[in-house]
């Protein structure tokens, strides 16, 4: 392997053998191999990536696809049952939480226990803990067995010893999740510095826009494979186009159950299609065998998104805003099918991948359910099918200079309030326009304008 390279994972492969009765655990060793009593079970098939020096990789894939396999074998915890995996540099990982920790010592033993399974000796470590412990910030906990941490606790302890050792790759899977928002910033402001230090990491997470920002690649596993390797922001859309058709199969299998029954018992026919409630959609674009247009939308299709464009306050196109404009967002849509229900809404986000603001039709519908207004509601408005109709999303521009890209949506909503939405059609770059700053009328600093005022 290269010098170059921090990771490589070639053809790795992890099978497990599942047994249905203990004893068969014993008839297979008695057997000598003349027979097979266990089913053969492919956590990880053929693997390959390389992970260079200094880079952040995510890693990303529903439960069950091999993620905490793969980083387990990357780590050395577990072996492949094929191919080869190799590492330059001490590895720091952060996977189950409380591995490596012994419950009955206090949190400052173990701190020196982690750092001796690092390799570190405990002079290094004396040197380190005041650093370990103002980061852990426990407080007296300390000195008390782990076994009374809360998860929380104890993942302050665990990822302080873990960063203060200034490893050449850190690993962490979805440990994470379990700390507080305020640990959770300085985690990764703390990581982000790491980065820069030229420390590589792979990062294990459910938090898409996290892999999105936090990574320069990603690997997509699916059923044990590489479904997809690349760029963060695509490879995350492709993630997302997997979990919308795996939601949609399944509701699909359950309204064709549903179906099934209600004929075999002589009842009515229902559309079970538009009445069976679908989980909050998820966003996906894919990336390989469709053109550009394809890879970057998705959804059911009884809806679709013609074209979306930005205008100003008096109608004429344009691209270019400054704080204070209004900007109109038009989006264009035709529905194939007759119906009501519907909400088309808008995400917007910056060049850096974040998601800056999301809104739709139905949120302004909540609004004037709740004050009771008597206005009309997009909800309640019935499409003909084969019609061709508009829906003009204002907003005063308060952002930042930067590019913004417009994503758009058109969803079947069967309850006014997000929880049982199905999404019709979803497309990623829909638009884009710039805001930019005219510094001698109207200046600030950020991503949005808060219109601060000084008193004195």
């Amino acid at each position: 392997m290269s010098s170059d390279f921090a990771v490589s994972v070639a053809n790795v492969s992890k099978c497990y053998s599942i047994y249905e009765r203990p004893r068969d655990r014993l008839l297979q060793m008695l057997s000598m191999g003349s027979r097979r009593y266990a089913k053969e079970y492919w956590a990880l098939q053929d693997v390959s990536f390389e992970v260079r020096r200094g880079e952040a990789v995510g890693i990303v894939g529903r439960n069950g696809s091999g993620k905490s396999t793969l980083l387990q074998i990357i780590t050395g915890t577990l072996t492949p049952t094929s191919g080869e995996v190799r590492t330059n540099g001490r590895i720091a990982a952060l996977l189950e939480l409380g591995s490596g920790f012994n419950p009955e010592f206090s949190g400052r033993e173990n701190i020196y226990l982690n750092g001796a399974l690092l390799g570190f000796e405990r002079s290094r470590i004396d040197d380190l803990f005041d650093d370990i412990a103002a980061f852990a910030d426990v407080g007296d906990y300390l000195d008390q067995p782990v076994k009374t941490y809360s998860s929380g606790m104890l993942l302050r302890v665990a990822f302080a010893v873990q960063v203060q050792v200034q490893p050449d790759i850190l690993i962490i899977d979805e440990a994470l999740a379990v700390g507080d928002a305020l640990f959770q910033k300085r985690c990764f402001q703390k990581i982000e510095r790491l980065l820069s230090d030229g420390v590589t990491l792979l990062f294990v997470s459910h938090d898409q826009e996290s892999v999105r920002t936090l990574t320069n690649r990603a690997v997509l596993l699916k059923k044990g494979r590489v479904a997809a390797f690349g760029v963060s922001s695509e490879v995350v859309l492709e993630y997302r186009r997997q979990l919308h058709d795996d939601e949609s199969a399944y509701f699909g299998e359950i309204a064709k159950r549903i179906g099934d029954k209600a004929a075999q018992a002589n009842a009515v026919k229902l559309d079970v299609s538009a009445a069976l409630p679908e989980a909050q959609a998820q966003e996906s674009v894919g990336l390989t065998g469709a053109s550009r247009s394809d890879r970057l939308s998705f959804g059911d299709g009884e809806a679709k998104i013609l074209k979306v464009e930005t205008f100003t306050l008096d109608g004429e196109p344009a691209t270019v805003f400054y704080p204070g404009d209004v900007v109109r967002i038009r989006m264009t849509c035709q529905s194939s099918i007759t119906t009501d229900k519907l909400n088309v809404g808008v995400r917007i986000r910056n060049k850096e991948g974040v998601k800056v603001y999301s809104w739709g039709t139905l949120n302004q519908d909540m609004a004037r359910r709740a004050r009771n207004e008597s206005d009309a509601l997009f909800w309640t408005h019935t499409v003909q099918a084969g019609e061709i109709f508009q829906v003009d999303l204002e907003m005063q521009c308060a952002l930042g200079v930067n590019l913004y890209e417009v994503q758009g949506s058109i969803s079947y909503e069967e309850t006014p309030d997000y929880m049982t939405q199905r999404i019709l059609h979803w497309i990623d770059e829909a638009a884009f326009f710039q805001v930019l700053m005219k510094r001698d009328e109207y200046f600030f600093g950020g991503v949005s304008d808060l219109k601060m005022r000084a008193s004195w």
